[in-house]
């Protein structure tokens, strides 16, 4: 499967550099993310299209193996904890999620396995955009 394009925000990527420092994470898990990181396009927070996956927003997607629908704000691990539905961007599928946009899906290495993972819809100002993805 070829790798989708990912769209980051500076604020967004220096948010995880920042966080890259302190986190406990495996060297390999790292190498993927960092990896990630340096293929993104990077724009102006005005420039991100409205149906990619920032941090601090709320995101709805499928891990197509178990067809499973989920909805998480992407979060730096700080505030990881602060509520259920959080997802912190150093999880394996919060690190698979940043960057893409509604429709694509990307493999990533789980806790479970190789997953696929797929965008459904990302929050907008507030409100739930679902784009359909098919």
């Amino acid at each position: 499967m070829t790798k989708p394009e990912i769209i980051l925000t500076q604020r967004d990527l220096d948010a995880i550099e920042m966080g890259l420092i302190d986190a406990t994470l495996t060297p390999e898990f790292i190498d993927a993310l960092e990896t990630e990181l340096a293929r993104a396009k990077i724009v102006k927070p005005a420039d991100l299209p409205d149906d990619c996956v920032a941090l601090n927003q709320q995101v709805t997607f499928r891990v197509v193996e178990t067809d499973k629908v989920f909805t998480r704000t992407l979060v730096v691990p700080g505030k990881a904890r602060s509520a259920d539905d959080n997802l912190s961007v150093f999880a394996p599928l919060g690190a698979a999620l940043i960057g893409l946009k509604v429709g694509q899906s990307i493999q990533w290495q789980t806790n479970r396995g190789l997953q696929t993972v797929e965008v459904l819809g990302v929050a907008v100002g507030g409100n739930q955009q679902m784009d359909n993805a098919g």
